[in-house]
Parts: structure tokens; C-alpha cells; sequence
């Protein structure tokens, strides 16, 4: 179990470090979509090799699109907002994700606990606080992280409403697929001519293999074998480690503005869901893909 915690820990919050470094080089919507189509086509492979089907129902297949449309797409857009943002900023914006899923369940007129409104107020403040430039951020790039995080956040929503296929695998298979064969021609044709760098090439690689597959592969088997609120962990864990990476290896330089920000979206986020595990114990959760 822990293994698998781990590989989810390290990997997904290692994937904000493999997108700045993939598009130094690469056309950013060309490096998202070939990433979704060979990672959706091993995931594909996945499938077939547990003894299951790619087969689906149209329904279950239209919903596969619409969630493929908003996840990878979320994904190209982070592509697009790290060129402007320091990761670790960028990591923490993403890690509003649970908030942004309450928000929308209100929308939707569920009635909340007291405790999880205020932790979605609170978090809120600290995405403010984040949201300045004297973080080193642009105005463009943090509204594109937000963005992000919105896309996220109604996608998420969505897979748990939608009549999906009842293997995760294969839904995140047809999710992946159709996400990254949609952004294919926008990315052939605004790619222009490059030379991507070994760096950027390794970086790719690693993003289609351990960030969207053997990272999804531990986060299913985790669902299935330990406790909701051990794997839930995983969303303010991530952004420690984007930070780690970010500081270590791209030397971005961490602010008084960044730890306070940092602080209150991650301990919100903390709170929200610990308390919303509390409030569905026995209930599984919808399949998320990495959010990097």
C-alpha cells in the first residue's frame, strides 16, 4: 500500500516539473495531445491484457469524450499557464481542485457541513493570496492555472454523475483517447518548426509512462485496497513536492506570500477531505486522473 501511496505522491507531483520542462521545447498543445493519445493507447493495452473490453455502451462513450474533453484539456492549458507560472504557484492553484468541486456541488443545491464551507472560504483566501504577481507569476499565467483548475474541478464532477464504463481503466483509456486525439490537429497545425531538446524528450516520455500510467495504475489499486482518507492525501501532498522540485531543480525562489497562500490552501484542502471522507466512508469515489 504504501509503495503505492508513495508512486502517487512522487509521481503526480513530480508531473508539474515534467510539463515545464517538456514545453521548453515542445509546442505545448503538440506535447498534451500525443501525450494523452500513446498514454490512452498503452492504457488501452492495460485493458486488454486484465482481461477486459474497450467495448462500451454510446452513452458510456459519449461520457468518456465529454470528461476527455475537460481533463486533458485542463491538462493543456497547465501546459500553456507553467510557461508563465512557477510551478510550485501553479501546483497550488491545481490543489484548489476540491474546493472548486464543492463550490460546484452547492451550485447544484447540495447541502454542505458548516465545517467544509468555511474550509472552502478559507482556502479561497490563500488562492488570492497566491494569485498576486509578486509571486513571480503573471496575470495571464495565474488565470490560466485557474482556468485549469475550473476544467478539473467540472470534469471531476461530471465522471461521477455521467454513465461511465464500469472499469475506471477503461474509461480513463477512452477519456484519454478522445481528449488527446480532439487536440492532435490543433497541435500539428500551431507546432511549427522545432527542435526539441533530450531533456524535453525524456520529460514527454515521462509523462505519457509513470505520470498517466503506472501514476493512475497505483492511484486505482489504492482506491480498491486502502482507506479513502489515506489515499485522498495525495491532493495537498502533491503540491510539497512540486514545490521540493521547483526549488531544487528550477531554483524558484519560495516568498513569505507563497508559504502563507500555501499554507491555507493546502490545510483547507486538508480539512475538506478529511471531512468529506468522514461524511461518505462506505461510498467509492469516481476515478480521477493525475491533475498534473
Amino acid at each position: 500500500m504504501w509503495t503505492a501511496l508513495w508512486a502517487v505522491y512522487i509521481i503526480w507531483g513530480s508531473t508539474y516539473l515534467a510539463i515545464a520542462v517538456a514545453g521548453e521545447t515542445i509546442p505545448p498543445l503538440l506535447a498534451v495531445s500525443t501525450r494523452f493519445v500513446f498514454a490512452g493507447l498503452i492504457m488501452a493495452a492495460v485493458v486488454s491484457g486484465r482481461g477486459a473490453t474497450m467495448r462500451v455502451s454510446r452513452r458510456a462513450f459519449a461520457s468518456c469524450a465529454l470528461v476527455g474533453c475537460l481533463l486533458p484539456g485542463a491538462n493543456a492549458v497547465l501546459f500553456f499557464a507553467e510557461q508563465r507560472v512557477p510551478i510550485g504557484v501553479a501546483s497550488l492553484l491545481i490543489a484548489s481542485v476540491p474546493l472548486l468541486v464543492v463550490v460546484l456541488r452547492l451550485l447544484g443545491r447540495e447541502r454542505l457541513p458548516a465545517t467544509v464551507l468555511a474550509g472552502v472560504g478559507v482556502g479561497f483566501v490563500g488562492v488570492a493570496i497566491l494569485a498576486q504577481p509578486s509571486s513571480g507569476a503573471s496575470v495571464g499565467g495565474i488565470l490560466l492555472c485557474i482556468l485549469s483548475a475550473i476544467m478539473w474541478a467540472v470534469g471531476s464532477v461530471a465522471s461521477s454523475r455521467l454513465p461511465m464504463p464500469s472499469d475506471p481503466f477503461t474509461a480513463t483509456a477512452w477519456e484519454m483517447l478522445v481528449g488527446g486525439v480532439l487536440m492532435l490537429p490543433a497541435g500539428i497545425a500551431t507546432a511549427g518548426s522545432f527542435t526539441p531538446s533530450a531533456w524535453s524528450l525524456v520529460a514527454w516520455l515521462y509523462l505519457v509512462t509513470f505520470g498517466s500510467v503506472v501514476g493512475y495504475t497505483a492511484y486505482v489499486w489504492l482506491l480498491d485496497n486502502a482507506p479513502l482518507g489515506t489515499v485522498a492525501t495525495y491532493a495537498y501532498v502533491n503540491p510539497v513536492v512540486a514545490i521540493a522540485l521547483g526549488a531544487i531543480v528550477l531554483h524558484e525562489s519560495l516568498t513569505w506570500t507563497i508559504g502563507i497562500g500555501a499554507a491555507l490552501v493546502l490545510a483547507c484542502v486538508a480539512i475538506v477531505v478529511r471531512r468529506e471522507t468522514e461524511l461518505a466512508r462506505d461510498v467509492q469515489p469516481a476515478p480521477v486522473a493525475e491533475s498534473g
